[in-house]
Order: C-alpha cells, then sequence, then structure tokens
C-alpha cells in the first residue's frame, strides 16, 4: 500500500482488515519495526478532525525490500502451484 502513495497506521490498519482481516493491533508494532529498520519514514500532519496523524512514507531501502520479497512471493507461489498441479 505504501508502494502507491503515504498513509496512516489507521488508513492501512483498515484496509488490510478488510482484505485480509489484520488489525491494528498488528499495524503499530509493524510499522514501529519498519521505521527502526530505516524501510518506513513518518511525519506528522494536523488534522482538523482531531489529534494529528502520522503519516508513513516507504523509503528507498523500503522500496528495494518491497521487490525483494515480491520476487520470493512469486518464486514460492509458482512452487506451490507447480505442487498441486496449477501448472502456472
Amino acid at each position: 500500500m505504501l508502494s502507491r502513495k503515504e498513509s496512516y497506521a489507521y488508513e492501512i490498519s483498515s484496509e488490510l482488515a478488510e482484505a485480509v482481516g489484520i488489525g491494528e493491533s498488528t499495524i503499530y508494532p509493524l510499522m514501529r519495526r519498519m521505521q527502526k529498520e530505516g524501510l518506513v519514514v513518518s511525519r506528522l500532519v494536523e488534522s482538523n478532525s482531531g489529534p494529528s496523524r502520522k503519516y508513513y512514507m516507504l523509503t528507498e531501502a523500503g522500496r528495494q525490500r518491497l521487490e525483494q520479497q515480491a520476487r520470493d512471493w512469486r518464486t514460492f507461489m509458482t512452487s506451490v502451484n507447480r505442487i498441486v498441479g496449477d501448472g502456472r
């Protein structure tokens, strides 16, 4: 999601909860860990409707990690498909 645009943790968790059932309790520690590893940076943005929001963006290192993980995922999917006979 962050490869497309910067976002704040609640927005990320809402999309992930809808798509794959991952909630806020998972997202906040994940974002802290990614920031500590230099994969994302954050900035605070004032909000008209409540407290400031912390927006996250991928760093160059984050983009490189994403590309590597995407390659690994495609390799894994190919292997699983071969095993189950899908042939893709």
